[in-house]
């Protein structure tokens, strides 16, 4: 028999990572073989059906039990849920995957980076952008020195699904049980992309300005009656670097005309690289004198994970970044070995938003780790 997976939440992350864990017989032969063991839910019939669909043989209402019955936990519930179960997975050195943010507070994201640390099994972030064949790609040019010194770094996600003030209340928009809202949500996305393409030549970030706005203040529940939001539904941060570099981040939920539009650019001495998850497929880089980017399709057998999927030139989409992220961790599992991003990186993540989050506050710039 494969690695026992037991996952801990069966809706939006819950079928993601289900659709993986199917995919990876077929796509990655040399995949550690896994058994989809016990599904972790509250609502026990729709825990059932969602097992039914995703090829669960087992259902569990509390997660400690579920603990004691796998090999392998996927915590994928609301960022609130995250702690507790990731940390007693990880005291019983039992492999862990947490779904991003790490958790709903710094204080809370440092304690499961000490479990993590104290802990003899694997422990992995679900910063799933990471696993796009355009993004690895980039970071082969970066790290290859392709665009020389980094000076640059500007990311932005965009969504709309908050722009109608009539959109219904959800638990992403309460600030115990999220933390944050499209700074926690989207804006970890990207200061962990930004950190993955560049850290190993600008050094991590030192210190922001950051700003966060609400400007829905309370939503309907369905019910007659309406909540607060305590959440922002959007920020703008500046970043700064270590060897100089400046950053520029943004994130917004309430943005017109955008469903999941995530893009980032790194901009060096001798050139330029942009991506856009719209255009998952494709990397614009630019060298040389500047005169124009060049759009590379990023299908090519040799190109990142993409060997294991079509032929060249037939495209991937976003649900391959959980094959790929998966098929690592699970590789990592099996094999020993280690696994990026870890939750001590996503702990570096959450320092960064934190300070953006105490600069807003404060009405200054702050250093990220005062």
């Amino acid at each position: 028999m494969g690695l026992k997976i037991g996952v801990l939440g069966y809706r939006f992350m819950g079928k993601a990572h289900s659709n993986a864990f199917a995919r990876l017989p077929l796509f990655f032969p040399d995949a550690p073989d896994v058994e989809r063991h016990t599904l972790v839910g509250r609502d026990e019939e729709a825990l059932a059906d969602a097992a039914d669909r995703f090829g669960f043989a087992h259902t569990a209402t509390d997660w400690e039990t579920a603990i004691d019955d796998v090999d392998v936990f996927y915590n994928l519930g609301p960022n609130h849920v995250h702690p507790e179960p990731s940390i007693a997975a990880l005291e019983a050195d039992v492999p862990t995957f947490c779904e991003k943010p790490l958790a709903p507070t710094v204080e809370d994201a440092g304690r499961m980076a000490e479990a993590a640390a104290a802990s003899d099994a694997v422990a992995g972030c679900a910063f799933n952008y990471r696993f796009v064949p355009a993004i690895q790609y980039a970071k082969n040019l970066i790290d290859a020195g392709e665009i020389g010194e980094i000076r640059q770094v500007r990311g932005s996600y965009l969504q709309d699904w908050g722009a109608d003030p009539e959109d219904p209340w959800t638990w992403r928009m309460d600030a115990d049980l999220a933390g944050a809202g499209a700074l926690g949500d989207l804006g970890a996305h990207t200061v962990d992309l930004a950190r993955f393409l560049v850290s190993d030549q600008a050094g991590d970030i030192e210190r922001v300005s950051g700003h966060l706005e609400t400007f829905v203040e309370e939503r309907p529940t369905g019910e007659g009656e309406t909540k607060p939001v305590t959440v922002d539904d959007a920020y703008t941060a500046q970043a700064a670097f270590e060897n100089g570099a400046t950053g520029t981040f943004e994130a917004s939920r309430v943005a017109m005309g955008h469903k999941n539009d995530h893009s980032i650019a790194v901009h060096g001495s001798e050139g330029s690289l942009a991506f856009s998850l719209e255009r998952l497929n494709e990397l614009e880089v630019l060298r040389g004198d500047g005169r124009g980017y060049e759009t590379v399709l990023v299908t090519d057998e040799s190109d990142p994970y993409v060997e294991h999927w079509w032929p060249p030139g037939h495209v991937l989409g976003w649900e391959h970044t959980f094959v790929h992220e998966d098929y690592e961790f699970l590789s990592a599992v099996r094999d020993g070995g280690s696994f990026e991003p870890s939750f001590e990186s996503a702990f570096g993540v959450q320092r960064v938003l934190d300070a953006i989050e105490r600069s807003d506050t404060a009405g200054e710039w702050v250093d990220v780790d005062a």
